[in-house]
């Protein structure tokens, strides 16, 4: 994993606007999880510090086990980001052990969803207490992400706040433009035929937010197939709703959702990206507005529309992303 060579060095300091905690190289140390809150982290950050992803692109959040040597990675941060929602919680446990008693450990999706927005559902059941943890597939969200980047990175390095205010303002430009442009497009799709079947149930936020229908996720709680029973359902509801397209993950393929396609005469797209970013780093697609321009641009021609407003979005990073993406 190449993350495990890139051990960083100590740091210490005090926060706020005096002297910022930093390493040896004179820059905060800042880890993050999942690839799209590290890029929404690093479009903040910019050149001011170094950003260390920790959970592999392409691989499962919810049961990914950080391991051993990714605790020297905590053992120097200076800030530290995880989704929440109880989304990566060994890697936030790791954080909580390792990381200096004066870093700040962010829990995003805690800090801008309230209890009362919380989404249960098939992948998420509210029995089992953990609600939809994916909050960085809809814009609005993540723009509450960034605002929260923004505010920490302010207290803690005071010196540079209007560098990261400017790239903030830069970031929140690009991703209202992305929803006014979704918007726009989705509207090419035909009244009543923005209706999802997924593999992973990843786009219930973005589904409240934008006024589509998440009618199924094929992966339950548990991660194993769903019932017999339940897959006839499904089927059944996809010839009455005469589904066009259903819509599984690139990086984990279903034999469920490709029997149902098989069954229903449904198409089957398989490559939406939960938190996989397009291309590799360094690319100007590789960004969470690349993410999301690409499953947005899926998702509407899957379903019949076009999408020449997403299309002209401008998906490339404001500000250099030099952060670290373990392999």
């Amino acid at each position: 994993m190449g993350m495990l060579a890139l051990l960083l060095t100590s740091a210490c300091g005090a926060a706020g606007d005096g002297p910022a905690d930093r390493t040896d190289t004179g820059r905060l140390q800042i880890v993050s999880t999942v690839a799209p809150i590290t890029s929404i982290v690093a479009n903040i950050v910019g050149e001011r510090a170094d950003v260390t992803g920790i959970v592999p692109e392409g691989t499962n959040s919810h049961t990914f086990e950080p391991p051993p040597q990714a605790s020297a990675v905590m053992e120097k941060a200076d800030v530290v980001f995880v989704n929440g929602l109880q989304l990566e919680e060994p890697t936030f446990e790791l954080a909580k052990a390792n990381a200096p008693d004066e870093a700040v450990i962010v829990k995003l999706g805690d800090r801008v969803l309230p209890e009362s927005e919380y989404i249960f559902d098939f992948s998420f059941p509210k029995e089992d207490g953990k609600p939809n943890p994916h909050l960085w597939t809809d814009p609005t969200y993540a723009m509450r992400y960034a605002d929260v980047v923004r505010d920490t990175l302010v207290a803690k390095d005071g010196a540079n706040a209007d560098y990261y205010t400017a790239n903030h303002r830069a970031f929140v430009a690009k991703a209202s433009a992305l929803s006014e442009a979704l918007l726009a497009d989705q509207a090419t799709i035909s009244p009543g035929g923005k209706q999802l079947l997924t593999y992973h149930d990843a786009y219930a936020y973005f589904a409240r937010t934008f006024g589509w229908e998440v009618i199924g996720a094929v992966q339950p709680s548990n991660f194993e197939d769903p019932q017999p029973k339940e897959i006839a359902r499904i089927i059944d509801q996809v010839r009455e709703r005469k589904v066009r397209t259903i819509f599984g993950s690139e990086v984990f393929p279903s034999k469920v959702l490709e029997q149902i396609a098989n069954e229903t005469g449904a198409r089957y797209e398989d490559t939406l990206r939960d938190d996989d970013l397009p291309g590799k780093p360094g690319d100007p697609e590789h960004s969470w507005l690349g993410l999301l321009r690409y499953d947005y641009v899926t998702m509407i021609k899957g379903l019949g529309g076009t999408t020449r407003n997403l299309d002209a979005i401008d998906v490339a990073d404001v500000a250099p992303d030099r952060a670290r993406y373990p392999q």
